[in-house]
């Protein structure tokens, strides 16, 4: 636990960062059900793999204008030429499996979304349709993986998706809100708790 300015109690990852701590006391946990958030977030996520969030964080917007605002349908029919466009933008990460796995993303995600009514429909059954409150009293006992996260993997690599390991799996779970891993003490676990 930290605490603070202001005398909130909040989980300790976020350190002193403006960015970081808007992100937690705004975003991180939040019931995301809506389609275009998901996959935005998603698609951040994937880029995230292996490398730190704050990092993700910080190039957001260059993200949201590089990506056409990560509209899915315009993201699928990227040519090779936008892919190349992509590897030249300084404001992104330039990985190019990962640029690459985004445009395919978007392809398995509008099919994914036609053929079960949402993308968010689809993961949100995951979950029975309600958040998972955890009870964690440090960091040390929240997971990196779990057999929800496994079964998130597992299944959207059937349907197509790249970059969804269990680690990226559970990571994108916890910040769209599927998943509560607030600290019980954190002020942002009671809040969500009943979201």
């Amino acid at each position: 636990m930290t605490v603070h300015p202001g005398g909130r109690a909040r989980c300790p990852w976020p350190g002193s960062d403006p960015l970081y701590l808007d992100y937690h006391d705004t975003q991180w946990g939040v019931p995301l059900r809506d389609d275009q958030a998901l996959f935005e977030l998603f698609i951040l996520e994937t880029f995230q793999a292996g490398l730190s969030w704050h990092m993700i964080l910080k190039r957001r917007e260059s993200f949201r204008r590089a990506f056409d605002g990560f509209d899915p349908a315009v993201m699928a029919a990227y040519t090779d030429s936008d892919l190349e466009r992509l590897m030249g933008d300084p404001g992104i990460i330039r990985n190019r499996l990962k640029i690459s796995a985004a445009r395919d993303n978007a392809h398995a995600f509008l099919a994914l979304a036609q053929g079960h009514g949402g993308f968010a429909r689809y993961l949100w059954e995951f979950v029975d349709h309600a958040p998972i409150v955890n009870a964690w009293e440090n960091m040390a006992q929240v997971p990196a993986t779990t057999p929800l996260s496994d079964a998130v993997s597992r299944a959207l690599k059937a349907q197509g998706f790249r970059f969804v390991g269990s680690t990226t799996m559970y990571a994108f779970l916890q910040s769209a809100g599927l998943v509560n891993d607030h600290l019980v003490s954190c002020f942002r676990h009671a809040e969500l708790s009943g979201a």
